[in-house]
């Protein structure tokens, strides 16, 4: 558990990767738990809200190869985007790096990683991708 008195936005998320942590917000409520953070629960509607961190690892559910990217990711192409189910049940979208396309299969485990932005426009917050473990 975390600070509540941190801000529940994306920036703070973004702040966690810059530290190489992995946090959600989680709903005081229901115990929902969400990715990016939301301003209300959409499950039962309530703002009462605190940080927790989460493991970062998962098991890849579905992903696709990406070849025509916009401007800002065309210097990756071709990469890779997955959907991962986290151990504490919330799905997260990322890329996948450090895998061969021919090797990815539905069900693998896969962990976060963090890597700073090596872009100097805005905002320049650390990123976090998908990885086999080790």
């Amino acid at each position: 558990m975390l600070k509540e008195s941190m801000p529940f936005t994306i920036e703070q998320f973004y702040n966690f990767c810059n530290e190489g942590k992995l946090a959600a917000v989680k709903c005081k409520k229901c115990n929902s738990l969400y990715i990016p953070p939301k301003p209300l629960c959409p499950k039962c509607y309530s703002s009462n809200f605190e940080w927790v961190f989460l493991s970062g690892k998962g098991k890849l559910m579905s992903f696709t190869v990406i070849h025509i990217a916009p401007p800002e990711f065309q210097n990756l192409t071709p990469y890779i985007v997955g959907i991962v189910k986290l151990d504490e049940g919330i799905k997260l979208l990322g890329m996948i790096k450090n895998v061969e396309v021919e090797k990815l299969k539905i069900g693998m485990n896969l962990e976060i990683s963090f890597e700073k932005s090596k872009s100097n426009e805005w905002p320049g917050w650390s990123r976090y991708y998908f990885k086999p473990p080790g």
